[in-house]
């Protein structure tokens, strides 16, 4: 599943959001959202503004690129952290990455409370692993 299709799936999966809220955001209905992720159709230039502007990165979405980070946006945390993960083992970096990756999913379906501290717990044992 290459191409234009599969990367709005994956940013829509990305986000954490369902067909229909995904579709809703760009003022289309389920089923076209639907077709659009298929490949049979193909969206309009005011579709991907409006989910662009919700955070889906519309150059990876067209190009199969992501957008490139430009260094100066980064806060000196971002920075630091970049750095410090550049430093590691090649090892290091992949469980660093499924930690990272764990991590960011929970938090976009998390739901407060104690089980969501408890899983978070098993996932970091998890990607430590």
């Amino acid at each position: 599943m290459d191409g234009f299709g599969s990367r709005i799936r994956a940013e829509r999966e990305r986000l954490g959001m369902t067909q229909r809220v995904f579709g809703e955001i760009g003022g289309v209905e389920p089923n076209a959202q639907g077709k659009y992720e298929s490949g049979e159709r193909t969206p309009r230039v005011d579709y991907l503004a409006a989910v662009a502007a919700r955070g889906v990165d519309a150059l990876y979405v067209l190009s199969g690129r992501p957008t490139p980070v430009m260094a100066a946006s980064l806060s000196t945390e971002q920075a630091h952290l970049l750095d410090c993960f550049s430093r590691l083992q090649p090892a290091d970096q992949v469980a660093v990455r499924r930690l990272l990756t764990s991590l960011s999913h929970e938090t976009l379906g998390a739901k407060p409370g104690r089980a969501g501290r408890h899983v978070r717990t098993a996932h970091i044992g998890d990607a430590l692993r």
